[in-house]
């Protein structure tokens, strides 16, 4: 037990009746340093309770329950990490809780069953959970909020099983059970009534597939407020649609405008793209660092908090960009003193697909056990251009590629050439000799290229492991199956020892 990286077991952690038999000693320093942040989640999470809406929420909404696994959280994201690396994970990841708390606090504080704030309500403009929230930057009199983020995407990530209840609930009522879990769990929190009440009106998004607008378009019945469905063109790299497209950001302006009164503010939404823009030179500064020897910011602390800075900050919030730059600040210092992310650097890795939300902390467990490192994962490649800041003509394009190219279909949608062939670019480009190919059973819409895949990754050498799981659906792929899929490779195919054996085969029994 000491500061270096791997000093300990960390399998021999999760054997017991508890989650964690204790916590993990990192050295003075990084311990204490740990624990001090540990300290500060449990302050934001009890000022957060202290509040008779939020209170009043917990024993009301059952989503709520799965956010007593937020210190579980941490440590599970923050497992075996030193030195810089745990530093950008509390400061990324903290962020992120206390941005979901605001957002939770805001909604008991606008929902008529609990603190039934009407003028409020009349503010709130609802987004469904797959969609960017940067169009908002023009109105800034209203209120971006998502019931489903909370209710379903957050609660999977901090509880393995929190939506099982509603994906059940679903299939009750009759949807198939082959349906992807995602909407089928949305769909059950409204069929439960569990969803707040809240917003003058919503924007849901055509996603990937047509389990996704099945829900929206129940669910949408449920909210009882008038509901624009936003067509995105599914292939958006042809230019032809372009004009389309456009059109239709054009129109959810028009009707956020009707149904509010409100006036789309030009100024205020380019100052908003402005700080967008920043926001995304941040994360280039990050993925050049990852070209490295020595990368710094990856992995999960990319991945969930880059999803947080596009999805829901959209550039409307300074702290998100503040935030951006001390990241960047300490992975330049990470790299400027070589820091390493594992004991061993052994394969430089692209996870592509869409992750499990019930094993967000799979990456970790990749380089603690394997040293295989993350560099970097599909989704949080869904935002890296600019968006014009001075014509408003072309800003409007630029909107539109962004939304066209939103989280769960820039990749899966699109084509051979966003789905397949960005992947050996990618891995030419970061010099990864390794490809995490994450299966989403439950999902249609990438399982085409499946011998593509194959093929392409054994005419340029690269290691591609297959990794099957179910998004939000632990009972059809559990954690164990997803570590099970890259022993095996590991040891029959590469013939290697894994850096921690502890952690080959980890107790799930008694985790969230």
């Amino acid at each position: 037990m000491s500061k270096q990286l791997g000093s300990e077991p960390l399998g021999r952690f999760y054997y017991g009746k508890k989650t964690k038999k204790r916590r993990e000693w990192r050295g003075i320093r990084d311990t204490l340093y740990d624990y001090v942040q540990w300290l500060g989640t449990w302050k934001i999470l009890i000022c957060f309770m202290v509040k008779p809406n939020n209170l009043r929420g917990f024993f009301r909404y059952r989503w709520m329950m799965n956010y007593l696994a937020v210190p579980d959280f941490f440590d599970r994201h923050t497992e075996g990490m030193r030195g810089v690396q745990l530093r950008m994970a509390h400061v990324g990841l903290g962020l992120i809780v206390s941005d979901v708390c605001d957002m939770i606090s805001t909604i008991f504080k606008a929902d008529p069953a609990i603190g039934n704030d009407k003028k409020l309500n009349d503010k709130i403009v609802l987004f469904d959970e797959n969609m960017m929230s940067t169009l908002m930057g023009g109105f800034p009199n209203l209120r971006w909020l998502s019931v489903e983020v909370p209710a379903v995407y957050s609660s999977s990530m901090m509880n393995q099983e929190g939506v099982s209840y509603y994906i059940d609930r679903t299939h009750g009522y009759g949807v198939p059970t082959d349906v992807c879990p995602m909407p089928a769990a949305e769909l059950g929190v409204a069929l439960a009534d569990d969803f707040p009440l809240i917003g003058k009106c919503a924007v849901q998004c055509n996603t990937t597939c047509d389990g996704s607008l099945m829900g929206n378009g129940i669910e949408a019945t449920k909210f009882k407020i008038p509901t624009f469905q936003l067509a995105v063109p599914i292939r958006h790299r042809q230019e032809s649609v372009q004009e389309y497209a456009k059109e239709e950001i054009v129109n959810a302006i028009h009707f956020i405008e009707e149904q509010t009164g409100e006036t789309f503010d030009w100024t205020a939404y380019f100052e908003s793209m402005n700080r967008f823009n920043m926001e995304t030179e941040e994360l280039l500064e990050w993925l050049e660092i990852s070209k490295t020897d020595y990368p710094q910011m990856l992995g999960v602390s990319l991945a969930l908090y880059r999803y947080g800075v596009y999805q829901a900050a959209g550039g409307r919030n300074q702290t998100f960009l503040d935030t951006d730059k001390k990241l960047t600040a300490l992975a330049m210092k990470g790299y400027e003193e070589k820091q390493m992310v594992a004991v061993e650097h052994r394969h430089r890795c692209i996870t592509w697909g869409v992750q499990a939300a019930y094993y967000t902390a799979f990456p970790i467990w990749l380089q603690n056990c394997w040293g295989i490192v993350p560099l970097l994962d599909m989704l949080s490649l869904v935002s890296t251009e600019m968006v014009n800041t001075e014509d408003k003509e072309q800003s409007l394009y630029d909107l539109a590629y962004l939304y066209e190219n939103m989280i769960m279909r820039n990749r899966s949608n699109g084509g051979y050439e966003t789905g397949v062939e960005a992947l050996w670019r990618y891995c030419e480009m970061y010099r990864a000799d390794m490809v995490i190919m994450y299966v989403h059973i439950g999902c249609k819409a990438m399982a085409g290229y499946h011998g593509l895949f194959e093929q392409e990754a054994r005419k340029r050498g690269i290691h591609l492991i297959w990794v099957s799981h179910n998004l939000m659906c632990p009972q059809d792929g559990s954690r164990s199956d997803m570590r099970t899929e890259v022993n095996r490779y590991m040891r029959t195919v590469l013939r290697e020892e894994p850096l921690d054996k502890t952690l080959e085969d980890v107790a799930d029994e008694n985790a969230w």
